[in-house]
């Protein structure tokens, strides 16, 4: 498991001192160098020399550059964050979008010695041939051609040598520098930095897993078993393990290379509305579905069988969110705002306390805009990256999958819309929507609810008589004891011990004065130079300990 080394804060600085420096210095040459003073670090900088900071870029665009030339982890972290408007603001996760994997794909050799430590044996005794060159690499792994048998192409997935240990290195320093922002940084600790890295580094364990990504090809494959429009590759779980996935090689023509499909005499209309259909059924039946249909993990086979292929980012939805979401776009279509209103609040988390008179007003107007429209006028992507917006204006966060679904959504539309722009997305979804309607009313669903929540109800009155008298039982016996937690009570208890004690102080000091003063005239011995020691004694004492009283005032900022 991935993991952050409990060390300490000095340890964590100097423990990978180079790659710190490295980090830093390219954080200060893309012009952030006010964040780096402001977190106290910018004495690190002491021996690098920097370019120019690309001033005339935004602070959206030199934040890509600075994750891009870091290398591998941070360019994951930034495609992981695309993904997170709950995590980071709206308009970034637009720009790390645009993250490119610029990863040169390593030597033969490295593959040959990861093939014998997964399999134990030689890449000759394991494939029956294997190409040298790579035909994909990134910042993860690279993926090469090979044969199981003279007939059976296969693509292996091989994941780069040390990339675990250069992943934990990384996110070590990424996760000292969170801590430090949050600290630090009132404008950055409110997007939660230390959260944000917890979550990458989770959301990495399960890519540095190639087994994860083998279930979920194997998961899609046997949701479309009886689907011959779409063909998901097979997974060769024999020739596979944590650091190699090898599967069925794909040969077809990528979704975006419209000049060869029309010159391979395909129907582009109908190739659309299969494509649509694959993420309509993943979305409104399955729940489970691909997150990343981009155009290069989408090909067209010489059947016009659509073939996805990368599963390293999946999601699921579950099918309450579904029905919700499906209800919320009927409360739009409807015009019902204040029903529409609520069903955001469901769907979403809120940062605060939620002005819903507010939210409804935002509601109102979006629909105005948009339900004016015919469908076919109506640009998906635009209208759902407005409705986001209009969720981050009030301080409600998209769940990770939710917001997955519907980016998967929007680049399936922006697919559909190259290979047949008068193609009517939005109108495309209608039966699906109507069919999931259907379902969630259907006889056998509301049966299956009752019949569920008559077993629940039963189970509950087995047990209560039982549970009712355990409680009672532990009452009398003084085991249950009830506690009551006043929000700011700690807070007010130390200021009371605080001026508790300061008066007992000064009690204790002005008794020290009357006694000293009494002592010193009633001239108790022993005596020096006619004056009593014990009435000096107390004098001193009485002005040490008024001194300690003036000094830890004045520390607290009230005299």
């Amino acid at each position: 498991m991935l993991s952050f080394t409990t060390i300490s804060n000095v340890t964590k600085r100097y423990r990978h001192l180079v790659r710190y420096q490295q980090i830093i210095g390219i954080i200060f040459k893309y012009g952030f160098e006010n964040i780096l003073d402001a977190m106290g670090i910018d004495h690190y900088l002491d021996k690098i020399s920097f370019s120019k900071p690309h001033e005339k870029l935004s602070r959206n665009q030199r934040i890509r550059m600075v994750l891009e030339e870091l290398g591998p982890t941070f360019i994951k972290m930034g495609q992981v964050l695309s993904s997170r408007p709950d995590l980071i603001p709206l308009d970034l996760t637009r720009e790390l979008t645009r993250l490119q994997d610029k990863v040169p794909s390593f030597p033969f050799e490295q593959v040959r010695q990861i093939i014998l430590a997964e399999f134990g044996k030689p890449i000759s005794e394991v494939f029956h041939s294997f190409e040298d060159a790579p035909f994909a690499s990134a910042s993860i792994g690279q993926v090469h051609r090979a044969e199981l048998s003279p007939n059976e192409q296969v693509a292996v997935k091989i994941q780069r040598p040390g990339i675990r240990k250069t992943v934990e290195v990384d996110l070590e320093i990424i996760h000292y520098l969170a801590q430090v922002m949050e600290k630090n940084l009132e404008d950055i600790a409110i997007f939660r930095p230390v959260k944000i890295v917890e979550e990458f580094a989770a959301s990495l364990e399960k890519e540095l897993d190639y087994t994860i990504e083998a279930a979920s090809m194997e998961q899609m494959a046997d949701q479309f078993a009886g689907d011959s429009s779409i063909h998901i590759p097979e997974v060769y779980r024999s020739h596979s393990t944590q650091r190699v996935l090898s599967m069925e090689y794909i040969k077809g023509i990528k979704a975006d290379d419209i000049d060869a499909i029309d010159r391979a005499g395909l129907d582009r209309k109908k190739i659309t509305r299969r494509g649509a259909d694959f993420i309509m059924r993943q979305v409104f039946e399955f729940g489970f579905f691909h997150a990343d249909p981009h155009p290069g993990n989408i090909f067209i086979l010489e059947d016009m069988r659509i073939c996805v292929i990368d599963f390293g980012m999946t999601g699921f939805v579950s099918l309450g969110t579904r029905e919700l979401f499906i209800d919320l776009l009927q409360a739009l279509a409807s015009k019902n705002n204040q029903n529409s209103t609520r069903i955001v609040c469901r769907l979403t988390e809120a940062h605060a306390q939620v002005n819903m008179a507010a939210l409804e007003k935002d509601i109102s107007q979006f629909s105005a805009i948009y339900l004016s429209k015919k469908l076919k006028e109506i640009n998906p992507s635009r209208m759902v990256h407005q409705f986001l917006e209009l969720c981050a204006r009030h301080g409600l966060r998209i769940p990770p999958d939710l917001f997955l679904m519907i980016k998967a959504f929007i680049s399936i539309e922006g697919v559909a819309r190259s290979l047949d722009p008068e193609f009517d997305m939005l109108g495309h979804a209608r039966p699906y929507v109507r069919a999931a309607t259907l379902r969630k009313y259907s006889v056998s669903r509301v049966s299956r609810e009752f019949t569920s929540i008559a077993r629940d109800t039963f189970s509950l009155l087995q047990t209560l008589p039982l549970d009712t008298s355990q409680i009672i039982t532990q009452i009398k016996q003084g085991k249950i004891k009830t506690t009551i937690k006043i929000e700011g009570i700690e807070r007010l208890m130390m200021t009371q011990d605080q001026t508790s004690n300061r008066i007992s102080f000064a009690i204790i000091i002005a008794a020290l004065i009357l006694g000293s003063a009494i002592v010193l005239n009633s001239r108790i011995p022993p005596m020096i130079f006619g004056v009593s020691i014990i009435g000096i004694a107390g004098f001193i004492a009485a002005a040490v300990l008024g001194f300690w009283l003036l000094v830890a005032i004045i520390r607290r900022g009230r005299l």
